[in-house]
C-alpha cells in the first residue's frame, strides 16, 4: 500500500498519544541522544499484518531510524518469533511503541481471523470477503489485513458499487422496482448487487439483471438451490452466521463468495510486543 494513503492515519494516532506535551515520562528519564534497539516479537501464532503501518510510527518520530524487516505482512508467524528489528533514538522508540503495536496487533488479528475462515473453505472455490463493518478511520488498513489473511475485499464504501439491501427494497416497493431504478442511475462500470432472503426474490432479481446476489442467512440446502437457479448468470455471495464451523458447508454449496463482518468488527488482536535493549 502506498505510504501517502496511510501516513495521515499514523500521524493522527501519534498526535492522539503525544497530546500537548509529548512523552513526558520518556523525556524525563531517557537522554536525547540515547540509542537503543527494539525487537518486535509475536506472542501468539497467526498471520502478520499492519507491520508497515506500525513501523511507520517509528520512522515519523525518528527519520534516521534503521529497520530490518524479518517478516512481511501476510506471513504466517509463530509465538516467540522476531518480526522486525528497529534501531534508533530511544526516545522515539519508546514514544512510538504503543502506536506501532496498536496497528500491528489489530491488523494481525484481522488477518489471522480471515485466514481461519479461508483455510476452512478447503478446496472449494468460494472466497472469503469482508464488509463495511470496519473500525471508523481504519478501513483501508483492515481491508488490506483481510487480503493479507487470504481473503478479498468487498466494496470500500458507498460510492464504488451498488448494494441494494432489504430496506432499499422495502422503500422502492419491491425487488424489480429497486433494480430498475438502480440500473437507470448506474454508470457503465458500476456493478449492482441485491440482497435476497428467499428463492422467490432471487428469481425476480435474476429477471431484472442483477450482477450479483447476496444470499442472506440461507442454510446450505437453500444455498445449493440458489446456486442451481443462478446458473452462472450472477455472482453468488453467502452471508449470515459465518463461522469457522459453518464455512465448509456453505462453501460446498457452490457459492462464489462468503462475506463476514466478524473478521473486521470482532476479530481479537494478535498479541505482539516490543522488547527494547538500550
Amino acid at each position: 500500500m502506498h505510504r501517502i494513503l496511510i501516513e495521515p492515519i499514523i500521524r493522527a494516532a501519534l498526535l492522539e498519544d503525544l497530546g500537548r506535551a509529548g512523552d513526558i515520562t520518556t523525556d524525563a528519564i531517557v537522554g536525547e541522544d540515547t540509542q537503543a534497539e527494539a525487537l518486535m516479537v509475536t506472542r501468539q501464532d497467526g498471520v502478520l499484518s499492519g507491520m508497515e503501518a506500525g513501523l511507520m510510527a517509528f520512522e515519523l518520530l525518528d527519520p534516521s531510524v534503521q529497520i530490518e524487516r524479518v517478516c512481511r505482512d501476510g506471513d504466517r508467524i509463530e509465538r516467540g518469533q522476531t518480526v522486525a528489528r528497529i534501531n534508533g533514538r530511544a526516545r522515539a522508540l519508546l514514544a512510538a511503541e504503543r502506536t506501532a503495536l496498536n496497528f500491528t496487533c489489530r491488523m494481525s488479528g484481522v488477518a489471522s481471523a480471515t485466514r481461519l475462515l479461508a483455510d476452512a473453505v478447503g478446496n472449494h472455490k468460494a472466497k472469503i470477503v469482508c464488509t463495511r463493518k470496519t473500525t471508523p478511520g481504519l478501513r483501508i488498513l483492515e481491508k488490506e489485513a483481510v487480503r493479507d489473511g487470504g481473503g478479498a475485499n468487498h466494496r470500500f464504501g458507498l460510492d464504488d458499487a451498488m448494494l441494494i439491501k432489504d430496506n432499499h427494497v422495502a422503500i422502492a416497493g419491491g425487488v424489480g422496482a429497486a433494480l430498475d431504478r438502480a440500473r437507470a442511475q448506474a454508470g457503465h462500470l458500476v456493478k449492482i448487487e441485491l440482497e435476497v432472503d428467499t428463492l422467490e426474490q432471487l428469481a425476480e432479481a435474476l429477471e431484472h439483471g442483477a450482477d450479483a446476489v447476496l444470499l442472506d442467512n440461507m442454510d446450505p440446502d437453500t444455498l445449493r438451490h440458489a446456486v442451481d437457479l443462478v446458473k452462472g448468470r450472477a455472482i453468488t455471495e453467502a452471508s449470515g452466521r459465518i463461522t469457522r464451523e459453518t464455512v465448509p458447508a456453505i462453501a460446498a454449496a457452490g457459492v462464489d463468495l462468503i462475506s463476514s463482518g466478524w473478521i473486521t468488527h470482532s476479530a481479537p488482536i494478535l498479541d505482539l510486543g516490543l522488547d527494547i535493549d538500550a
